[in-house]
């Protein structure tokens, strides 16, 4: 493909608030081990959200190509590429960059690595109609998964890392999950997969739309925060001592401290939703009980191959969540839906609709 070709792309030009827009720009140019994508599907994250809002708490090397949760087909390889050809339908992990001699890289772990750069914010993402992607990140799509699905792979594994691997969630379990946004939605929904007892998602009353989703589909129950007495409710859950695992999914300073206010002696923390604002609140309370607290920060390889099998499979199904699917040139409306709260997700299809 030659580089003088242009393609749209949704771009984030400038650190200020709604400083994204829909450009013409290169086709990028693919390395000895890169792969070039024809994009099928792209998830909208709340980080690319956060991003056109300007309300982020990572560094982004602007101008770049929003979008990093995505699906597509191989239409190039690199010289050196060996394990994928033209045809091949696949998804991708999200660390673009990496130092390959780093411990954090070597033992498996480059989403640890301090070098890492990710897909829509470190280098050019896959909100447009092809997307460079290195060869060490992708991943096959499993027959039978279709590629709009395929896409919402990327914050599948995102939870089943807090949800499966870093919450030590036990068969009868009482688990709250703080913040029903797609990542603390499919938190609830690893949750039941793993047999807790309760899975209870909490949010605030203007969240009602996606509360309704977690009680049909993977919640036992639901509060929002604002309007119910959640420490009251869970007096009345179990032996009556808290939850034994609290997902903080939401970020913000105020959701940590109800997860040590809910969560019982003994319990154990995830933190997996981002916030830049300071805690102002002591953690006294976390000593007393004895409660573990655990980050969890993007995924590994053994994930993502898990996570497309249980997809597959039809045992982890993303597409409750996905309240629209759109073209690009409708990215905007897309991105304003999900602030507003009146859709959990949107799939954007960079090259029309997918087979």
């Amino acid at each position: 493909m030659s580089a003088q070709q242009t393609m749209p792309a949704v771009v984030h030009v400038a650190l200020e608030p709604r400083a994204c827009a829909l450009r013409e720009v290169p086709v990028p140019r693919i390395g000895p081990h890169d792969v070039l994508l024809k994009t099928a599907a792209v998830g909208v994250c709340g980080s690319d959200v956060h991003q056109y809002y300007n309300t982020h708490s990572w560094p982004v090397n602007v101008p770049v190509i929003l979008g990093h949760e995505f699906s597509g087909v191989v239409v190039q390889v690199g010289s050196e590429v060996r394990g994928f050809k033209p045809g091949d339908r696949v998804v991708s992990e999200t660390a673009a960059v990496v130092d390959p001699d780093s411990p954090f890289t070597r033992s498996g772990r480059p989403h640890l690595d301090p070098a890492r750069k990710g897909f829509g914010y470190g280098v050019d993402g896959a909100m447009a109609a092809y997307v460079r992607v290195p060869e060490r990140c992708l991943h096959r799509v499993p027959e039978g998964l279709d590629l709009v699905r395929a896409a919402l792979a990327e914050p599948c594994c995102v939870a089943y890392h807090a949800t499966a691997e870093r919450s030590p969630i036990k068969p009868g379990d009482v688990v709250i999950v703080i913040g029903p946004g797609p990542i603390g939605l499919l938190c609830a929904h690893l949750a039941a997969l793993r047999g807790a007892g309760e899975v209870i998602v909490v949010g605030r009353s203007a969240d009602a739309a996606r509360l309704e989703i977690a009680r049909r589909h993977w919640a036992t129950r639901t509060f929002a925060s604002d309007q119910d007495d959640v420490a009251a409710a869970l007096r009345e859950i179990g032996d009556g001592y808290g939850a034994d695992v609290v997902i903080d999914a939401a970020g913000a300073s105020a959701a940590l401290k109800d997860a040590v206010d809910w969560v019982r002696p003994g319990g154990h923390i995830t933190k997996v939703g981002w916030g830049p604002q300071p805690m102002n609140f002591s953690l006294d309370p976390l000593v007393q009980k004895a409660v573990t607290l655990a980050g969890s920060f993007s995924h590994t390889w053994s994930i993502w191959e898990r996570v497309l099998a249980l997809m597959r499979s039809g045992a982890l199904d993303p597409s409750p969540l996905i309240g629209r699917t759109a073209p690009l040139t409708e990215w905007q409306a897309c991105f304003e839906e999900m602030h507003s709260g009146r859709i959990a997700k949107a799939v954007l299809l960079p090259n029309g609709p997918v087979n």
